[in-house]
């Protein structure tokens, strides 16, 4: 017997979520890979089960170098099997720019300037007020449908999120008015890359919509840099090549094509909630690997986060319908 539709519905927002927690994991993954590769030898780390890298190389440097890496694997990819992937036509050009610069390239940007300007924890927290802004607009913009599991779960994952970068208590965030600009502007830019992921979703396939996106977010690290040879330079060394390279596809090509084809099956605001995700993975897999601490109250927060993803797929009969845009 042949599913009915509703239960291909449901099977599809269940491969949905799978991908958006696959995004959010690889996030995470990538994060402490990077942590791992890029730590100057002399730092103390004795609790680590491998000895860190040492490769030397900015923030800045590395987002352009992995976003021209990960732009050269999937552009290699796409020639050799899925040619068909790269056909576009002239006017989606500027949204496809558009897409690669907002979406890509400045959240990393934002978000590493973000990081300069106060530390990590307070960067992940501000990031991530994105679901905020990702229900405002799906809801008041977009018309998407209104129902109460929405802003709960948007409300159960910042706090969440709060928790487990320590904002509770005082001691671990950094905030200043230049930090709290960049920071809301890198939840801005990722809220921008969910929406307009959802948008783009029905009309292109991931591999296109990443593909031309990397490459357009390449093409801003070029101008940013004066070229691309500060980038070849960097990549001649085999080692941060080989850095650099893992770091591309671990946490730039499956995550972010993950992220947009789960768009293709649930929403933005779900989507965003679940990708809240990433710092509760990166504390738990800090505490398995490097043994940094983990607290009550990220352990809470955790929870939270878990709950906020529950909470967004349970259905709601008391649905709110705002009245149609004038």
């Amino acid at each position: 017997m042949a599913p009915t539709e509703s239960e291909e519905e449901h099977r599809d927002r269940r491969a949905g979520y799978g991908l958006a927690v696959l995004a959010a994991t690889c996030w995470a993954t990538g994060g402490l890979a990077a942590k791992w590769l890029f730590t100057p030898l002399t730092t103390t780390t004795a609790s680590w089960p491998l000895p860190p890298l040492g490769i030397s190389i900015d923030p800045v440097m590395l987002s352009a170098s992995r976003a021209l890496l990960a732009f050269g694997m999937l552009l290699t990819y796409l020639i050799v099997a899925r040619r068909d992937a790269l056909r576009v036509r002239v006017r989606d050009l500027p949204f496809l720019t558009v897409f690669g610069v907002a979406g890509l390239a400045l959240v990393h940007f934002t978000y590493f300037k973000t990081i300069s300007l106060t530390n990590v924890a307070t960067a992940i927290l501000l990031e991530y007020l994105a679901p905020v802004l990702v229900l405002v607009v799906s809801v008041t913009l977009l018309r998407d449908r209104f129902t109460w599991s929405l802003p709960a779960s948007v409300l159960l994952s910042v706090s969440g999120c709060a928790l487990v970068v320590g904002a509770v208590g005082g001691s671990g965030l950094q905030v200043s008015p230049t930090g709290l600009m960049w920071g809301l502007a890198s939840a801005v830019f990722f809220a921008g890359y969910t929406l307009m992921g959802r948008w783009a979703a029905q009309r292109f396939s991931s591999w296109t919509l990443l593909t031309y996106g990397l490459g357009a977010a390449t093409l801003f690290w070029f101008l940013v840099l004066g070229g691309p040879m500060r980038i070849f330079a960097t990549l001649q060394d085999p080692r941060t090549f080989g850095a650099v390279a893992f770091i591309a596809f671990t946490s730039t090509v499956v995550p972010f094509g993950a992220f947009l084809k789960a768009l293709q099956s649930i929403r933005a605001t779900e989507a965003s909630v679940t990708a809240t995700l990433e710092p509760v993975l990166a504390a738990a897999l800090a505490w398995v690997l490097f043994r940094e601490s983990l607290g009550v109250a990220q352990m809470v927060g955790g929870v939270l986060v878990i709950a906020a993803i529950v909470v967004s797929q349970v259905p709601s009969t008391a649905r709110l319908e705002l009245p149609p845009a004038v």
